[in-house]
């Protein structure tokens, strides 16, 4: 693997006049926590849909691990190593915690998650990655429980165990803070800063705290642009970021 894990150039995504994403260069260095932050309309979630094959770039290309996946689908992208969980929490409600990460692991078998006669003992594989994840993310006592059951918190963490599943290179996680009380905040906090320990980490974050804390390296965007990019102490320093985005509050 190389030390760029993920790499655009130039990339641009438009709707009509206009530009979500205006000519982004962005790396990603393997085995990081690299955090992109900015104001709402930012371009942040514009961003996330290219690399992840949700929106096809109007210009621009996108490289994982040194291939070109600018035009590849969402799926393909799965496939490479690529995962992401979503501002908004997308689980099966109805489902246990385990049923929804074996659904979730089985998923990664592309066509083959599909197929109807397959031998007594082909889910297994998935059933001991359920267990696996479950028991990483601290959700083993709520293996029976079905998701909706659970608080928002942990309906979160189970979202990120969902992208887990697939075992990817690069774990993209959009705002996993998202609608969290303060006291599921810093259980999510140190559960990404563990999963960087293993996996390179992309995230959109409005917490600044959380930002600061776990992030390697951290991108400014404005306007579907990069104003700033570097590591926390830079980043905070930075007048344009602290008049923008930050606030006395993180003097």
């Amino acid at each position: 693997m190389s030390e760029i894990l993920l790499e655009t150039q130039d990339l641009a995504l438009a709707y009509g006049g206009f530009r979500a994403v205006d000519g982004v260069n962005l790396s990603v260095k393997a085995g990081t926590i690299h955090s992109v932050i900015g104001p709402n309309g930012a371009g942040k979630t514009s961003l996330f849909h290219c690399l992840t094959g949700g929106r096809k770039p109007s210009e621009g290309s996108i490289f994982f691990n040194g291939a070109d996946i600018t035009h590849r689908p969402a799926h393909a992208r799965v496939g490479i190593g690529m995962a992401r969980s979503f501002q908004v929490t997308s689980l099966f409600q109805n489902l246990s915690v385990r049923e929804n990460l074996r659904l979730a692991a089985q998923g990664c078998d592309g066509d083959k998650a599909l197929a109807f006669w397959r031998p007594v003992g082909a889910g297994k594989a998935h059933i001991a990655t359920a267990e696996r994840v479950m028991e990483r993310l601290g959700l083993a006592a709520k293996a029976n429980t079905a998701a909706g059951d659970l608080s928002h918190g942990q309906q979160r963490v189970l979202e990120v165990g969902m992208a887990l599943c697939g075992e990817p290179k690069l774990l993209l996680l959009d705002e996993p803070t998202s609608g969290m009380g303060i006291d599921d905040i810093p259980i999510m906090t140190h559960l990404i800063a563990e999963l960087g320990k293993d996996h390179t980490v992309m995230l959109i974050e409005h917490n600044m705290g959380i930002v600061m804390t776990i992030s390697d390296t951290i991108t400014v965007m404005s306007r579907g642009q990069i104003l700033v990019e570097g590591k926390p102490d830079a980043v905070r320093a930075d007048e344009r970021v602290r008049a923008a985005y930050l606030g006395e509050a993180a003097v």
